[in-house]
């Protein structure tokens, strides 16, 4: 596996009901096949300051938005492989730097200020981002994840997570993936990743169906939903 990888796609984001999942998936089944990593849970660090300022930021629609993560495919050992990842948006057209590293090798980082050395342009870039904000490990989020890509062009691939939780204590992937549900009934967010766009069929579709884009932040909307719960018990 490579030490560092770099992405540029646009995406496009969609909240579904059960039932809208269900007809997409049968409208699109001849269109689609499962990815390589077709099931996964996902775990998620995500950092912040005290004044939570990048999430702000996010959430302000600016024009360039930030923000630094650690994932993992499944609950992680110390030996097993994570992702720390910068990620960036501008103007519509997502940009994604990912260092991978062990988990041992992030604590080295996080409580010895040891730099990861496979790819010392984005372990300094991470760090400098962290330092200049005085970021700090903040939310935990998981999800359960089904992926699938277009069969006439791997690179279109579209991502259904469903069971969107969160916690902000154990703020470490190897504790597991429990945490606190966003939604009350069952949601699907469907995300679209391509690098020239939608295809045509898939258009049809969602035209059909009457589904719409979204903009929707996994980390801003389980910020906001929180910060609504601390001033109700104020």
């Amino acid at each position: 596996m490579k030490n560092i990888e770099v992405f540029k796609r646009i995406e496009q984001k969609y909240l579904l009901s059960e039932n809208e999942y269900k007809k997409l998936i049968k409208k699109i089944s001849y269109h689609i096949k499962k990815d390589s990593y077709y099931k996964s849970k996902i775990l998620n660090i995500y950092f912040d300051n005290n004044n939570y300022d990048l999430i702000v930021k996010s959430l302000e629609k600016d024009i360039y938005k930030e923000k630094i993560r650690l994932r993992s495919y499944n609950i992680p050992s110390l030996n097993d492989k994570v992702f720390f990842e910068i990620k960036s948006k501008y103007q519509g057209i997502v940009y994604k730097r990912r260092l991978t590293l062990t988990l041992k090798e992030y604590y080295d980082y996080i409580n010895n200020n040891k730099l990861n050395s496979s790819n010392p342009q984005v372990m300094s870039e991470i760090d400098y981002i962290i330092k200049r904000f005085n970021l700090k490990p903040k939310y935990f989020i998981a999800y359960d994840r089904t992926s699938y890509y277009d069969v006439d062009d791997k690179n279109f691939r579209i991502t259904f997570d469903s069971n969107i939780r969160s916690r902000k204590d154990d703020l470490k992937l190897e504790y597991g993936d429990a945490g606190k549900l966003y939604f009350d009934e069952k949601k699907y967010i469907m995300e679209l990743k391509s690098l020239k766009g939608i295809p045509l069929w898939f258009t049809k579709v969602l035209s059909e169906l009457k589904i719409y884009p979204t903009s929707f932040s996994k980390y801003g909307n389980i910020y906001k939903n929180n910060i609504k719960e601390e001033l109700l018990h104020v």
